[in-house]
């Protein structure tokens, strides 16, 4: 590595007695926010007014090397991606894609925070060496844990198991755990599904990064206010030197990055979060030293000297030039890969979904880029966990699918657009619609006969039912209208009726709606003073339609009683 800004320092247990009983006292008070002892006497002590709540890593260790002397000033200054630069400016794809997604994420759901990706990367950086140099899979979880010592107040915080060893396998104590060292409590918290795979795992850096930009953020921070960064950076880990060090690599990174492939990155020296030691950088296999070429003997009169070795790379000598390795064609577009027309009734799932394939300028297929899913538009139609959009990674052939869409009740179109992450390429879009619940059969489900006195109420309450393709038909918005006649379908101005929450007349209503079997039971009826057989009928969108006869018909008069005959 390039020179650095003074030495590397080493957080871990303490070295001095005095040190060790500071923080055993300050344990023992379950004071927030301790901070570990010093190590050789080179790190502050925390704050005496530490922030509320226990920090995000309990206080766990860190990398504590610095940016290098030659930082990557140039082309790229405004944080945009180098091709070349210093290896130490080199961010492992995955990592930086989810560092770039969470800013994103965050600029839409709370823009006054103002989260520059940046401040992740640094953060990163000095918590886990940027994932140990990118080793995460596909989806960005790491190959092998990380995870911090135990913090059992022994040079650390004191904090106790709070997740049974779910994520830390401890069952006795906590430890920091994943690409930003989260503390299983603070997860619990913060924790966020950012790839949308239905878990929110803190080993998953697109999981992480978005937790702690949430983090960072909160209590209405705004992170280009030094006081409210600061803030930010000693809830993460309450040591001014932390603050420094994660300051110093802010700045770096805000000079300018470029991606490298995964596994790739630089790792930190020195001890860091996990308990065994960061993963050693692989040594060079030294070259054997040739033995020295004896001088040739003196050659024999008429004989002529053997010929010396031959150079590599012809008889000039010298060292040759290494074949650098091809240069990767770079992301060019996003192209639709087979979706099919988008249509779903009101509250079913979509059963097509959005397929697209990245590619480069070549036309072959870039796998493990981070695709992003949005619903845009006036709809209440969700991808699951009623997310409005998800990001996944595109598999070796360039292609991911959208997870099924559920259609809300509103009906009309709407688009899904499929865009890249941290690319400025074209999106792709897809016109979606939700059509209005169907129901071409409606039958009653009761036989009575529906009859009423005049000025009177019927006595029977009117059940239907509404199906489509012998299937309910939930949730299918039915008409029910007083009509004159089988042949004259317009409203009625005499006979039975409804009445609305005022109690006026009413005999047409609209809006009724089948519950989940597709029932629906009809409010009650009154008749007027007119007697006679008038006929209700009910529709429904699809073709369903019902016919029932109401008869208002007037008391029978009963015969009076003869008189009784006079006696005498």
């Amino acid at each position: 590595m390039a020179a650095q800004f003074g030495r590397r320092l080493r957080r871990g247990a303490t070295t001095t007695a005095v040190a060790a009983a500071a923080v055993a006292a300050l344990s023992a008070s379950q004071a927030p926010g301790v901070a570990p002892a010093t190590s050789g006497g080179s790190q502050e002590a925390a704050d005496a007014t530490p922030p509320p709540g226990t920090p995000v890593t309990g206080n766990s260790p860190y990398y504590t090397d610095l940016p290098p002397l030659n930082t990557p000033d140039g082309p790229g200054t405004s944080g945009d991606a180098l091709v070349t630069g210093p290896g130490e400016a080199g961010i492992p794809a995955t990592v930086l894609a989810a560092y770039k997604q969470a800013e994103k994420t965050l600029a839409e759901t709370d823009p006054a925070c103002r989260l520059p990706w940046q401040l992740l990367a640094a953060i990163g950086k000095v918590e886990s060496g940027q994932a140990r140099g990118g080793r995460v899979d596909a989806n960005g979880t790491t190959l092998t844990p990380i995870l911090g010592p135990v913090l059992n107040g022994v040079g650390f915080a004191n904090i106790s198991d709070t997740d049974n060893g779910a994520f830390d396998g401890d069952t006795v104590h906590d430890r920091a755990v994943g690409p930003m060292q989260f503390i299983p409590s603070t997860w619990a918290t913060w924790g966020q599904d950012a790839n949308g795979d239905g878990r929110k795992d803190p080993n998953n850096i697109y999981d992480a990064a978005l937790a702690a930009g949430r983090y960072l953020c909160h209590g209405g921070r705004d992170l280009t206010v030094q006081d409210d960064l600061d803030r930010a950076i000693l809830g993460y880990n309450h040591s001014r030197e932390y603050l420094r060090t994660v300051m110093s690599w802010f700045e770096y990174y805000k000079r300018g990055t470029h991606e490298v492939p995964d596994g790739t990155g630089v790792l930190p020296v020195g001890d860091g979060p996990d308990s065994a030691g960061p993963l050693p950088t692989p040594k060079p296999t030294p070259k054997p030293t040739p033995k020295p070429t004896p001088p040739p003997k003196p050659s024999e009169p008429g004989t002529t000297p053997p010929p010396g070795p031959t150079p590599p790379g012809g008889g000039t000598g010298g060292t040759p030039t290494p074949t650098p390795p091809p240069t990767p064609a770079p992301v060019s577009h996003i192209e639709d890969a087979g979706t099919g027309r988008m249509t779903a009734t009101a509250g079913q799932d979509f059963a097509a979904r959005a397929k697209v394939r990245v590619e480069n300028s070549r036309g072959e297929g870039v796998a493990r880029e981070a695709v992003r899913f949005s619903v845009i538009g006036d709809t209440d139609t969700r991808f699951p966990d009623g997310r409005t959009s998800v990001v996944l990674l595109t598999a070796a052939d360039g292609t991911v699918t959208a997870p099924a869409l559920r259609a809300g009740e509103k009906t009309g179109t709407f688009t899904v657009r499929a865009t890249v992450e941290g690319r400025d390429l074209t999106p792709r879009d897809f016109i979606a619609t939700v059509t209005e619940r169907v129901a071409d059969t409606i039958v009653r489900t009761g036989s009575e006969a529906q009859t009423a006195e005049p000025g009177a109420e019927f006595a029977h309450a009117i059940q239907v039912q509404a199906t489509c393709r012998g299937a309910a038909a939930a949730g299918v918005e039915m008409t029910a209208t007083m009509i004159r006649s089988a042949d004259d379908p317009a409203e009625n101005d005499k006979g039975p009726y409804f009445k609305d929450a005022q109690g006026n007349t009413l005999r047409t209503l609209t809006g009724l709606k089948a519950d989940a079997n597709g029932l629906l039971t009809l409010p009650k009826i009154y008749a007027d003073g007119n007697q006679g057989t008038y006929r209700l009928r009910l529709t429904s969108p699809g073709g369903g339609s019902l016919d029932i006869e109401l008869q208002v018909v007037a008391p029978a008069e009963s015969s009076p009683s003869p008189s009784p005959t006079p006696t005498g």
